[in-house]
């Protein structure tokens, strides 16, 4: 791999619980790869009388803080790429924000989706656009937008990245790998389903030109240059946006033998693909095809992910107490005997609450102990979410046609090695772990693609990040 001398960029990485602004320095031709993360903030729903919303601009607040330091520490940091969570989107109006944008957790969606499909029967929807069912698609969240009257009244609709891009440049645009998400571009044809927008009763023209990964939005705003220190010129640069595509750049796999699982608050467990499989078979099974960087398909399935933890833990600590994440799941390795395995993708798990209590119910409706200790019940979520792991990469697998050898877990869950040696166990698969900040490292490598830092393709790529950041291997037990 070569480049052209190394160099450093800023990545922002929003995710749903929390964000960060990482300096990534890459230098293609000594082969090196190293990130710095300069700041950390918490990110959730705030419950306005609307409904479930992000608090934007606090988001936007504090990830300028972070830039902010990112460049008072690198002053030589060449391009800002921002990735976040996908489906969620801004309305604007002559530049300005009409509201802050719903949560995709909001219960508005649900009555949408039968007027929808009313329209486009999601056998239709599935052959158009190649995404799974979820509720909270923006195809979905659109529709509850018109039908509320607030879509009249938008002249843009942004994703949550390209807002951010927007408010750091002034341009407005729609990177394809988030865009891919909404369910209104065409799974064949990568651009807007101009037909499809117009029978649903959308506006087609509130929806953005297309760009790619690797494309410019343009310098920061001479102000927000101001504001962040940063010197004139610095361009913000598109990148893997929807953080899954910037995660799936940096796991070190080979794509032709290899599974991933991306896992975080979601577990996005899927392979890459050439293109896309809009099989009934793919569709009965609530696969998605999503965009990747270098046109890249991301043919994946939506797993509940770590959220049933983190949820679960938070609500054990509503009443002040803290508890030791590691300590628990410690104490869950050593639960003897066989505990409950239940369906993690189970929609009444997507809400916020009390998710012990519904795990106990899921298990008294189909006849299984119900987990009885704080540690039962968080090896009863890895246990669920490692059995669910391992039947989405099975049927990954089937559906692909990819003869998978090896499993990657990167993100958060990559921490986890209870998780992931019961999924290597499951599978029997070896599991490789890690990096951890996948997310991070992919928004990072592109950006350092676009500089001319590092060259090459993904599998170039790749085999950086294998170098920098080596996996740690789980073995199956037999």
């Amino acid at each position: 791999m070569s480049g052209h001398g190394g160099g450093a960029v800023a990545a922002v990485d929003l995710g749903a619980t929390s964000g960060r602004v990482i300096v990534g320095r890459v230098d293609g031709r000594a082969g090196t790869l190293e990130l710095d993360q300069v700041a950390r903030f918490p990110n959730g729903p705030v419950r306005l009388a609307s409904g479930l919303h992000w608090d934007i601009t606090g988001l936007y607040r504090d990830l300028t803080r972070g830039l902010a330091d990112a460049f008072r520490r690198e002053p030589r940091i060449a391009s800002v790429g921002v990735d976040s969570w996908a489906v969620d989107y801004g309305l604007l109006r002559g530049g300005r924000l009409l509201g802050e944008p719903f949560h995709y957790r909001d219960a508005r969606n649900e009555a949408a989706v039968n007027t929808v499909h009313r329209v486009a029967p999601f056998a239709e929807l599935y052959r158009r656009n190649g995404l799974q069912f979820l509720p909270f698609n923006t195809v979905y969240q659109l529709a509850a937008e018109r039908d509320g009257g607030w879509l009249e009244l938008a002249d843009s609709l942004l994703l949550i990245p390209d807002l951010i891009g927007f408010l750091l440049t002034g341009t407005q645009v729609a990177e394809r790998t988030n865009a891919s998400t909404t369910g209104l571009i065409g799974v064949r044809t990568g651009e807007w389903d101009l037909e499809l927008i117009e029978r649903l009763g959308l506006e087609a023209s509130v929806m953005p030109r297309l760009i790619s990964p690797g494309d410019s939005l343009g310098a920061l705003r001479p102000d927000v240059a101001a504001d962040l220190g940063a010197p004139a010129g610095i361009e913000v640069v598109a990148v893997g946006s929807h953080d899954t595509a910037s995660a799936v750049v940096a796991v070190p796999m080979h794509a032709e033998s290899a599974a991933y699982i991306s896992c975080g608050t979601w577990g996005l467990v899927g392979v890459e693909l050439d293109a896309p499989v809009i099989s009934d078979a793919a569709r009965e099974a609530n696969f998605t095809n999503e965009g990747g960087v270098d046109g890249r398909i991301r043919f994946l399935h939506n797993v509940m992910g770590l959220w049933l933890l983190s949820e679960s833990v938070r609500w054990w600590e509503r009443d002040g107490e803290t508890i030791d994440l590691p300590a628990l799941l410690a104490e869950a390795a050593a639960v003897p005997g066989e505990v409950a395995v239940f369906d993690a993708d189970d929609p009444r798990f997507m809400a916020p609450g009390d998710l012990p209590g519904r795990i106990a119910e899921w298990c008294v409706e189909h006849g299984l102990r119900a987990p009885q200790s704080r540690a039962e019940f968080a090896r009863s979520i890895v246990e669920s979410l490692a059995a669910a792991f391992a039947g989405a990469v099975r049927d990954a697998s089937i559906l692909s046609g990819v003869d998978v050898e090896t499993i990657h877990i990167v993100g958060g869950g990559a921490l986890n090695g209870l998780l992931c040696q019961r999924t290597a166990d499951r599978a029997g698969i070896p599991v490789l772990a890690g990096p951890v900040e996948a997310t991070a490292i992919g928004n990072v490598l592109v950006q350092a693609r676009a500089a001319g830092f590092v060259s090459g393709d993904l599998d170039a790529l790749r085999a950086l990040v294998a170098r920098a950041f080596p996996p740690t291997r789980y073995a199956p037990r037999v």
